[in-house]
């Protein structure tokens, strides 16, 4: 089973300073990374800025149309409005049935900010605590975890509809 999570950082480059560190728990064996972005907030921008993680993901990775789509849901939606409501309201829908449902959007969207960061991780095989705890050591001023679990089923669905 396969875990979409979302580590936030109080900081706007947190989530790139993590990465080294998430390299470290790969080989580490703490954690088994599928797929992998973050997000960048500058605070004096109007959007953060996004990039898929390529050095951490092997071939099973997802790819960039899932991060853009869920990056463009995330950021990019609220503030293109109506026009594209239809078009938002099928991807939603679709996104749901794999498990990544209208909360874990809001929630995720409430809490990236400007001035903040975040990891958004396809992961399995975490010590979460480890994790948490190694993330914690680094000064990264208590990163904050968000997760949404997915079924072996949903973690399918998700890979048949990004394939390719």
């Amino acid at each position: 089973m396969s875990t979409l999570t979302v580590w936030k950082f109080s900081t706007w480059n947190g989530a790139n300073q993590a990465i080294a560190t998430l390299e470290g728990l790969a080989k580490q064996q703490l954690i088994t990374v599928h797929d992998a972005a973050s997000v960048s907030w500058k605070p004096e921008t109007r959007r953060p800025t996004t990039r898929q993680l390529r050095s951490l993901t092997g071939p099973g990775a997802i790819g960039g149309m899932f991060w853009g789509m869920l990056f463009g849901m995330l950021f990019l939606m609220p503030l293109a409005g109506a026009a594209i409501g239809a078009a938002s309201g099928a991807l939603a829908g679709s996104l749901a049935d794999v498990g990544i449902d209208d909360d874990f959007i809001a929630r995720v969207r409430d809490q990236i900010t400007p001035g903040t960061s975040a990891l958004f991780l396809l992961t399995s095989d975490a010590v979460q605590e480890e994790v948490k705890a190694t993330f914690d050591a680094t000064g990264l001023r208590k990163p904050q975890l968000i997760e949404s679990n997915l079924s072996s089923d949903q973690e399918a669905a998700l890979r048949e509809m990004f394939a390719g």
